[in-house]
């Protein structure tokens, strides 16, 4: 089922779908030179906004949950990527345990587990779940409305090694995002793979380091595809040493908020926009959109913080006051799904797009952050393949084509990842 949209497939974009279509071997080809060089990540996710004159990721989630989101025809897909993934770190691999959140005990949530078990299984892999919660102290097994269940069980630590009883992997998988720091039962392990690896954690990432990277990558891509970056990155700006209960450093916030505007005004003059620019305030690390401001003028910070700016003060957890925010350029949904805006969400397993669904959201404008309480999602119409264009199609005509683009951004946004992590590795050799 193609999903139908009152304005997804219309559009300035079409100038944009049309030419990534038509350069499809250069890009596939720059890709893999790509992937010569920088190391995949083993799993990721990707918020796209598709405004209809531009195509920008909005979020790069590297723990990524929502697996149950994916359709069944999508399995088979997710399941080649981590063959080929398991191929490359861990040829002899029998055993992988997962890593899942702490306190997170949604169903949606457990359902994502469930269906990453899967996948694992159906690689070959023997899969078990091993919390670190201090709540998990012996194995517990949870029922989903589904009828399925998910057993989490105590990690157990052994001197370098982690598993739990009777379980011992050659892989660590984290889908636990470690907004909260570390946990030391977490370090100083050498003789395991740990995925992703410490540092990619929100204890350590910055949103604003990854649009960086972003930008570079959309820079270098732009050049190769001959158009302007801007089209496919949105602008940032990060503002450091905020005090959200104290009020203190707004003024900081606001001169940036004014400055980026400015930039998206000249912007939108450059391609005879109309539409009225906005920005998105929000914490430069932490997940769940707690807090997300969407400013269309700096003067109505003061008003804001009365109201997003309490939950600014914490991230998730509660475990620190939000100091440092991202100003990023807003970029509003021109999709639609039954009366209610939407944005792609694409999904993939080391280099390999694998799918991915629509978040929808019936109480929110095409300028709001959607992934907030009340949203829903209805699976991208990966029939086969987001490697499977359809060249010579009328642009805006062709739904897979219109995903293959979601996909070339979606591997832009993990490739910058990649650069990301390897600029902030902590294990890197520095060569004067």
């Amino acid at each position: 089922m193609v999903p139908h949209f009152i304005t997804a497939l219309t559009g300035p974009i079409n100038e944009l779908e049309q030419r990534i279509i038509d350069s499809m071997p250069a890009i596939e080809r720059w890709f893999r030179l790509e992937w010569m060089e920088h190391t995949p990540l083993f799993y990721s996710s990707v918020d796209i906004r598709n405004s209809g004159f531009k195509l920008a990721p909005v979020d790069t989630n590297l723990f990524p949950s929502g697996w149950n989101h994916l359709t069944e025809a999508m399995l088979p897909l997710a399941v080649q990527a981590t063959m080929a993934s398991i191929e490359k770190i861990c040829p002899e691999a029998r055993n992988l345990l997962i890593i899942p959140e702490n306190d997170n005990r949604s169903p949606s949530y457990l359902a994502s587990l469930a269906q990453l078990q899967r996948i694992f299984k159906m690689a070959g892999l023997n899969v078990r779940l091993g919390s670190i919660s201090p709540d998990i102290k012996k194995p517990t097994e949870i029922q989903l409305p589904s009828g399925q269940s998910v057993l989490l069980e105590p990690v157990v630590r052994t001197k370098r090694r982690l598993g739990v009883k009777h379980f011992d992997p050659c892989t660590i998988l984290l889908n636990n995002d470690l907004s909260a720091g570390v946990p030391g039962i977490l370090e100083d392990i050498y003789e395991q793979y740990l995925l992703p690896p410490l540092h990619a954690g929100w204890s350590v990432r910055s949103k604003a380091r990854h649009f960086q990277s972003y930008e570079e990558v959309a820079k270098r891509f732009g050049k190769m595809l001959g158009i302007d970056h801007w089209l496919i990155h949105p602008l940032f700006a990060k503002a450091e040493g905020l005090d959200f209960v104290q009020h203190t450093g707004m003024e900081q916030l606001a001169s940036h908020v004014d400055a980026l505007l400015t930039k998206v005004r000249r912007k939108y003059k450059e391609y005879g926009i109309k539409e009225k620019p906005f920005v998105m305030v929000k914490a430069d690390n932490g997940t769940y959109g707690q807090g997300v401001m969407t400013v269309r003028d700096a003067k109505e910070l003061d008003g804001l913080l009365d109201t997003a700016g309490n939950k600014l003060g914490f991230v998730r957890d509660g475990v620190s006051a939000v100091s440092d925010v991202i100003i990023q350029e807003g970029v509003q949904t021109s999709e639609r799904m039954h009366d209610a805006v939407a944005e792609p969400v694409v999904y993939m397993l080391d280099r390999y797009v694998v799918g991915g669904f629509y978040r929808m959201h019936p109480g929110r404008g095409v300028d709001e952050n959607l992934n907030a309480p009340g949203s829903s999602y209805v699976p991208l119409a990966f029939p086969h393949s987001a490697q499977m264009p359809q060249p010579g199609m009328h642009p805006g005509a062709s739904a897979p084509n219109r995903f293959y683009m979601y996909g070339v951004i979606g591997r832009l946004a993990m490739l910058a990842a990649s650069y990301e992590l390897e600029a902030t590795d902590p294990d890197a050799e520095v060569y004067e």
